[in-house]
């Protein structure tokens, strides 16, 4: 199955922004704005009907039954057993059938930023062929029904910017097919399961909600290409074997938690990490050397913890860096190097340290006391060393002598 590629830029604006903008849509037939139906030329007995189809004009009913505001007049068009002249959605094909007997299925269903206020019942599950179901920024509250289970050619269901609540919903695990999950901007809490990165996703949203306790260990194994876990109550230490077996994962938003301990030496192995923004925790202890193998990152922003020692030459030497954000640590310096990212035009925000000679530090007093200085972060020895994938090399007419991993047993 294809994977989702999301443009890094596109990553940073789902974090920090609720999704919402003018509703525009198709379905139905035809093209749609603001919940005014558009021109078609087909009729209702355009194509064969689902001999099934009462099955999926019960849950299209029993669902409108749920909505209790329509501020732009959607659901007036979902009258009559011809659902496919519903508006927002859409149909296809059945995919099992031969195309010269075939007929059409209810495939997909995008409500985004129809303001709908209501919740999700249990029938919708009757839509056996329903592929994706975005229903980002409207006024679903409750829960996620565990019939969804049922759903099985379902692969992307958006959630996201709504009043959903109560813990992580279990049933979107037991879907076969999703592989992309977003729950942004609700008030979903407890904590995360362990199934969540052992699931073959490719995009995992969370950020925005209330979700606490610890990272799973499991987060190594995810093959997810994005996970955003920024803006919740996580605690505790990321876990140690991250980055081991996720060189896939290209942009990684953990910020705006309350995790401590170190930065895992495995990070080293994110490769084709993109963004990584660990900013506004309480981290500590010194940076890990891997993190000079990140040679396609061009985000890097670990503000706002309680970091110390001195900012490693190799960091402010990755090829692709385009923003460095160090700020608010407790750095005691950094090289010549990372003084030179001005000239190449990389943002470079070291202010809030305790940097000797430096502009915008903090007071002496509080460089005496290093919160987390004492921690000993935990450096696997290296039994079979693994060298970075050419991250380093010549630059600047010099050599560059690779970071070498320690390697798992």
């Amino acid at each position: 199955m294809q994977r989702l590629r999301l443009p890094m830029a596109l990553v940073f604006l789902q974090v920090f922004t609720p999704k919402s903008s003018a509703f525009v849509g198709t379905g139905g037939g035809g093209v749609w704005f603001n919940g005014r139906g558009g021109s078609t030329t087909e009729t209702r007995s355009s194509y064969p009907q689902d001999p099934n189809g009462n099955r999926e004009y019960t849950a299209l009913q029993a669902w409108r039954s749920a909505m209790t505001e329509d501020p732009y007049g959607i659901l007036e068009s979902w009258l009559g057993p011809d659902v496919c002249f519903y508006r927002g959605v859409f149909c296809s094909y059945a995919p099992e059938v031969p195309i010269f007997a075939s007929f059409r299925v209810v495939s997909g269903i995008d409500l985004n930023h129809a303001n709908l206020e209501g919740s999700l019942v249990k029938e919708l599950a009757l839509l056996d062929h329903l592929s994706f179901l975005h229903l980002n920024s409207n006024r679903f509250s409750g829960t996620v029904p565990d019939s969804f289970r049922e759903l099985h050619y379902l692969s992307e269901l958006d959630l996201s910017n709504n009043r959903f609540s109560g813990p992580f919903p279990t049933s979107t695990l037991l879907i076969p097919n999703l592989i992309y999950l977003d729950l942004r901007f609700n008030s979903f809490s407890g904590e995360v399961p362990d199934e969540l990165f052992v699931k073959d996703l490719d995009a995992i949203f969370l950020n925005n909600n209330q979700f606490g306790g610890q990272i799973p260990m499991t987060l190594w194994a995810s093959p997810a290409s994005v996970i955003t876990l920024a803006n919740n109550q996580f605690s505790g230490s990321i876990p140690f074997n991250f980055g081991y077996m996720s060189s896939r994962i290209r942009e990684v938003l953990f910020l705006n938690n309350k995790l401590t301990g170190c930065i895992p030496e495995g990070v080293g192995y994110l490769t084709d990490v993109e963004v990584l923004d660990l900013s506004f925790n309480s981290l500590a202890g010194h940076l890990p050397s891997s993190l000079s193998c990140l040679s396609e990152v061009e985000v890097l922003n670990i503000a706002h913890n309680q970091l110390s020692g001195e900012l490693p030459e190799l960091v402010c030497d990755l090829r692709s860096l385009a923003n460095l954000t160090v700020a608010y640590n407790f750095f005691s310096g950094f090289s010549l190097d990372c003084a030179r990212l001005f000239f190449r035009n990389v943002w470079f925000d070291f202010s809030g340290n305790c940097i000797p000679g430096s502009d915008m530090q903090r007071p002496p007093p509080e460089c005496m006391g290093i919160p987390g200085g004492g921690l000993s972060c935990l450096r696997i020895p290296s039994a079979r060393p693994l060298a970075c994938a050419g991250s380093m090399g010549q630059r600047d007419g010099m050599n560059r002598v690779p970071y070498t991993f320690p390697s798992l047993p």
